[in-house]
């Protein structure tokens, strides 16, 4: 039997962790990978991208992460979760001052690929950091709490491109500044790593073991990333050119949508009332119905409580494939979540240049519907339930 340490150093409390936590989220997710989305219309037009090509743009921040993670699972286990996590805001740093001075197509990419790297950098320290100094009461709604900081970068990024408008380079500017500001924020506040006596320090595994459960999981993972691409990439661009929206009104979107996400911070209490094959099929039936109303209805009012439905959706599923990795395999949690989120980081960047040929032969309101229909038959694949050895019963 193994027996792990767990360090609490007094200058450190749960909340101190879990804030700088959601922050670097809101960072590298938020801002570093979906604020892409939001100012793609600009930079399109700027530096002479293609719907298409901004397509398989987008899609290099997801190769970024399927790569980055990796590299952070190993890191991780090797040095611990605070060097880790500092690196990451530096990743996500480095990207947007390179999206800042693009003056084409390839510099773009490069910088998104950058930038979207750090949200995989990110996401197994902070696990791990959290499964190893909060209590395990407390556990499951810190990392949904810390999880739905994608909500509040996404939140943030909204009014930013609002007031800026054209002005995509300083919006880029100002993220790279918050970037800088959280990194040093985790340097301060993440505690030093103490020995690390768990499985994954005496023996990094690039791959998690065989659990009940795992494939699973990895499965339904790929597919919510799938279905969710579509409203990331191209959701603004869909309620400008077919909607109509302002720049300032389309922004709009993303307020709402981040403020949907922070509220799912109580997604772990829902997973908690409802069972986790019960909630995955509402959140996913919500994210599917969501994709699909912004193709009707791509602006006005409509279109800001869509927006809603999605944004809570979206971070309500990606708490619940966290909490179930750290389930799955508790005692490889840096391997577990790199397995989850991968398959998420892999279903969206295969959904993103899909989804731009899609609409390049039927508009993005058929690309859209197609991919809302794929969300409601994913919404039947069974959840991963190990807590009960239910694998997805209902």
């Amino acid at each position: 039997m193994t027996t792990r340490a767990r360090t609490s150093p007094p200058t450190t409390g749960r909340w101190p962790l879990v804030a700088a936590g959601t922050a670097l989220v809101a960072t590298c997710y938020g801002l570093a990978r979906f604020a892409y989305g939001l100012l793609a219309p600009a930079m399109g037009t700027e530096l002479g991208v293609s719907r298409a090509m901004s397509g398989w743009v987008g899609s290099g921040a997801y190769v970024g992460y399927c790569v980055a993670i990796l590299v952070s699972t190993v890191a991780t286990a090797r040095w611990g979760p605070r060097l880790v996590a500092s690196a990451a805001g530096a990743t996500a740093m480095l990207g947007m001052l390179t999206v800042a001075a693009s003056t084409g197509p390839t510099m773009l990419a490069v910088g998104v690929l950058v930038a979207g790297s750090s949200t995989g950098v990110a996401s197994p320290p902070l696990a791990q950091a959290v499964a190893r100094w909060v209590a395990v009461e407390r556990r499951d709604r810190s990392q949904t709490v810390v999880n739905a900081g994608t909500g509040l970068g996404v939140l943030a990024s909204g009014p930013v491109a609002a007031l800026l408008a054209d002005r995509w380079r300083a919006a880029w500017l100002c993220f790279a500044v918050v970037a800088a500001v959280v990194t040093a924020w985790v340097v301060v506040v993440v505690p030093r790593s103490a020995t690390h006596v768990g499985p994954d320090a005496r023996a990094v595994r690039l791959l998690p073991p065989r659990a009940p459960g795992g494939a699973r999981l990895v499965v339904v993972s790929a597919a919510m990333g799938l279905v969710s691409v579509a409203t990331w990439t191209y959701g603004r661009d869909l309620a400008e050119s077919v909607g109509g929206a302002s720049p300032r009104a389309s922004a709009l979107l993303w307020v709402v949508l981040g403020a949907a996400g922070i509220l799912a911070a109580a997604g772990g209490d829902v997973s908690h009332r409802l069972g986790a094959a019960r909630s995955w099929r509402l959140l996913m039936l919500c994210l599917a119905g969501s994709t699909g109303a912004l193709a009707l209805w791509p602006a006005g009012a409509a279109a800001l409580l869509t927006a809603g439905v999605f944004g809570a959706s979206y971070i309500g599923l990606t708490g619940l494939v966290l909490v179930g990795a750290t389930r799955v395999w508790p005692d490889h949690i840096a391997a577990g979540v790199w397995a989850g989120f991968l398959a998420i980081a892999a279903g969206q960047a295969l959904g993103a240049p899909l989804v731009g040929t899609l609409s390049g032969h039927g508009g993005l309101t058929v690309a859209f519907g197609v991919v809302a229909a794929a969300g409601a038959l994913a919404a039947l694949l069974r959840f991963p339930d190990p807590d009960t050895g239910r694998h997805g019963t209902t």
